[in-house]
């Protein structure tokens, strides 16, 4: 079952759209946008990546979902769950992850989406926890992170296995956030 839209007071989080691949393409060439990730992406590259998260969105009941600012901007970057497998003690998970064009940050979208996110990862979903990571420099992720009630615990700082060992970007946090309505 393909993944559904969701809504917020101001977004769209729905499929991806032909017409989203080239901002995607420039959004991913954007140092200032790429600047925690090992490099930029090509336009090929992002187009591998982009048929990947459509893929996903379409076998699953979630992915990283096109987000629209309904109104203002038909795409401005994405936002959503994602299943994790690489080595690392928390894999197999499922990442709540957000990426979006330079020109839309200080807007609150990426937290918007994200708690809508989360709210369907629970009570749709029945997950019982979600987690996030990021390199340990990017202050703005982990911030937001923070925003959305998700807990940092040093211990389970750990080395990307993805990243060659003395990648400078190598070192990661993981936050974690519980389903309340689970349990413990």
């Amino acid at each position: 079952m393909p993944a559904p839209s969701l809504t917020t007071k101001r977004l769209l989080l729905r499929q991806w759209k032909e017409e989203d691949l080239p901002f995607f393409a420039q959004m991913n060439g954007d140092e200032r946008v790429m600047h925690y990730f090992p490099s930029t992406l090509s336009v090929e590259k992002s187009k591998d990546l982009a048929d990947r998260i459509q893929k996903e969105l379409k076998e699953k009941e979630y992915g990283l979902w096109a987000v629209e600012v309904v109104g203002v901007a038909p795409f401005v970057g994405f936002v959503g769950l994602h299943y994790q497998d690489f080595p690392a003690p928390f894999t197999p998970c499922i990442e709540v992850g957000w990426r979006l064009g330079f020109e839309y940050w200080g807007n609150g979208y990426a937290l918007e989406a994200a708690q809508k996110v989360i709210e369907y990862a629970f009570d749709v979903l029945k997950l019982p926890e979600i987690v996030s990571f990021t390199t340990m420099t990017n202050q703005r992720s982990r911030k937001l992170m923070e925003k959305l009630g998700m807990i940092y615990n040093p211990r389970d700082d750990f080395q990307h296995a993805k990243l060659p060992t003395n990648h400078p970007l190598r070192p990661h946090v993981l936050y974690r956030l519980k389903n309340p309505k689970i349990g413990p």
